[in-house]
This record gives C-alpha cells, sequence and structure tokens, in this order.
C-alpha cells in the first residue's frame, strides 16, 4: 500500500534478509520444543508487513513487538519492516517461506493462488453482519484449526486472522447498482478468487500492483479501486476519485503466518510467548481498525470533495444475490476441505 511518490523498496534489503534467514540466532526445525539457551539471546524476530507505517498491519505490528519484548524481558527483539521495505505481498510470502523473514501477513487477496481455501474471504455478503459475531469468529480456535493444513501445505504456520475493516469500493461514480459497475476497471488484489468477486458484478477487475493504483487512477488507467476506509486515507486515494461507497460486502482479512520450520524449531518458552501476544491482541486488532477507519473517515470528509454513499438493504441484496455464484466457483478450486469451511462460516450466520 504505497504510492507513487513513496520510496520502492530496495532490492538490496531483500538480498540481505535472504542471506541472513539462515542465520545461527534462527532455531531449526530439530530444535523443537527445546529449552531456551541463555546464551543466545537476544534473538531478533523479523516481521514484514504489507502495509505501511501507520496502517492497521503497522500498529499491529507495533504492539505485537512491544508485548514480546515486555514478556520475554527483551530476550526477543521484533524487528518491523512497513511495506516498502522489502517487497510486494506476494514476495513477503515468499521471503516468509524461505524463512528470509520470521513473521509476516498474508492477505487472502493474493495468498488465495497458493493457498486456495483461504479465497473464502474474497467472497461477497459471507461474514456475519454482526460486528462481534465476526470479531469472535476471527479469533475461534477452530476456524483457525480448520485452516492450519493449507497452510502447511505452502509452508506456512497461520497464527490467526485479523479484520481490518470493511471494504470500500471508490469510484468517479456512485456504485449503487450492477448496472454501474458494467464494464467498470476496477483494481483488485492479484489471487483469480478476488477477480471473480468484482467480475460477477460486471466489472472489469485489474490486478494493478499497490504501488501504482495511485498513478493508475490519476491517468484513468483505472475507474476504481477497493480497500479499507484508512487505506484509501493513507494512500491519498480520495485525491483521485470523488466517491466512496460503503456497500459492507466484505471484510479485508489478513493472516498473520509464520516460516513453518522456524515455528518448529520454536523452543517452548518462545513459542507460548508467541501465542500468548497472538492471543491476546486479537481484541486489541479489533478495536484498533475499527477506530483507525473511523478516524480516517472523518479526515477524508474534512480535507476532500468527497461523496460517500451507503448502500440501502434493497441494493446490497441485488449485489448479494450477484455474488452467490462465485461460491460455487470456490468450491471447484477447494472440492470437499473448502465445502466443509463454507459450510462452518456460514453457520456463524444463524441467530
Amino acid at each position: 500500500m504505497i504510492q507513487t511518490h513513496h520510496r520502492l523498496w530496495p532490492a538490496l534489503a531483500v538480498l540481505v534478509l535472504m542471506l541472513s534467514g539462515c542465520s545461527d540466532d534462527t532455531p531449526q526445525s530439530g530444535q523443537v520444543n527445546a529449552p531456551p539457551d541463555p546464551g543466545k539471546y537476544p534473538i531478533t524476530w523479523r516481521f514484514a508487513l504489507e502495509e505501511i507505517e501507520g496502517s492497521v498491519q503497522h500498529t499491529y505490528a507495533e504492539a505485537f513487538k512491544e508485548h514480546i519484548e515486555q514478556i520475554s524481558g527483551d530476550r526477543i527483539v521484533v524487528d518491523v519492516f512497513p511495506y516498502g521495505s522489502l517487497g510486494t505481498s506476494t514476495q513477503l510470502t515468499e521471503l516468509t517461506r524461505n524463512g528470509s523473514v520470521n513473521l509476516a501477513f498474508a492477505s487472502p487477496g493474493h495468498l488465495a493462488d497458493k493457498v486456495p481455501e483461504t479465497g473464502l474471504f474474497n467472497l461477497h455478503f459471507l461474514l456475519p453482519e454482526e460486528p462481534e459475531k465476526t470479531r469472535d469468529l476471527l479469533k475461534d480456535p477452530e476456524l483457525i484449526s480448520r485452516f492450519q493444513q493449507p497452510y502447511r501445505n505452502s509452508g506456512l504456520q497461520l497464527l490467526g486472522f485479523i479484520s481490518e475493516g470493511w471494504m470500500t469500493w471508490s469510484a468517479n461514480q456512485p456504485l449503487r447498482s450492477l448496472e454501474q459497475f458494467q464494464g467498470l476497471r476496477i483494481r483488485t488484489m492479484t489471487s483469480a478468487m478476488a477477480a471473480e468477486a468484482y467480475r460477477a458484478y460486471g466489472a472489469e477487475p485489474v490486478q494493478t500492483p499497490y504501488s501504482q493504483v495511485y498513478s493508475d487512477l490519476q491517468l484513468r488507467k483505472i475507474d476504481g479501486q477497493t480497500n479499507p476506509v484508512f487505506a484509501i486515507e493513507e494512500m491519498d486515494f480520495h485525491e483521485v476519485q470523488t466517491t466512496l461507497t460503503l456497500a459492507r460486502a466484505s471484510h479485508f482479512i489478513a493472516s498473520v503466518v509464520a516460516n513453518d520450520d522456524w515455528y518448529d524449531g520454536l523452543p517452548e518458552q518462545e513459542r507460548t510467548w508467541l501465542t500468548d501476544t497472538i492471543r491476546d491482541l486479537a481484541d486489541h486488532a479489533w478495536d484498533n481498525q475499527e477506530e483507525l477507519n473511523q478516524e480516517r473517515l472523518e479526515q477524508m470528509l474534512e480535507k476532500a470533495d468527497i461523496r460517500v454513499i451507503r448502500l440501502t438493504e434493497d441494493e446490497r441484496e441485488l449485489f448479494r444475490q450477484a455474488s452467490l455464484p462465485v461460491r460455487n466457483r470456490y468450491l471447484e478450486v477447494t472440492g470437499a476441505q473448502g465445502q466443509a469451511l463454507l459450510e462452518y462460516v456460514e453457520s456463524w450466520q444463524q441467530p
């Protein structure tokens, strides 16, 4: 999440991390549950983000850093790498797989091409309407357990999910109907399932790199994009778009992941620190995204001539009906495991 006037990541930084991924400070897979060796501390955990400083992910990572360093007595030091330091979302996931970084955010908007089951979070009108239910679902141990093996199959250890808020549609017109989506060039994340969600409305998905979105909107290479409110504000998309449509169709879900060999090799005490921190930050992440999205919306309304459109329930129902065939596409890709996941999440919509 970075516009053209921000500095792009230095290639050298990626190379240095790849070379340092096998540092002697990193426990190896043969050390599972070994007791901590006091002589090896302090050690560094590297945490890579898909977003820039000031974002939901950055706020979470800073809280994670503070928590881990406190409960470990500064035996663990967390280095946080905001977006722009190392690479694109896809590249960060690869750096996590090969052990160059220990921890990262990985969003289903790109991850679904490698872990198809995560495409579930690209489906529209699926998560519960009640905020409290969605919050509880995302930290539900059963949900996380059901996703563990698909992540492990891709060399990643799933630690948890967080919501970054409702995805908001921006364009130079209201997007109140399917007719207004016809032929609309809308930027989506890179996974096929993310694109399918908008193709179902008649749009033409364009998988522009996030660092290029501002300029492509400015040059009219694309007509719109979709992101949480805080991201639209911090990336200044409101400078080159006139209208925000709040449809409440889907949340931006991010997963916190670790390199699986690194995770398996953590001494028991370090793994406990990690698990406890992820658990303790679950509610913090939810509260933070709510506050940040509301704050950034107010800031945009104060400094930009931008309209905010909130869909009626009747309008939302037409989009919901149009979105349902995408679930069949999800099942074609994921089979029985996807069916079980879909049914489990749908069960949370029940009263």
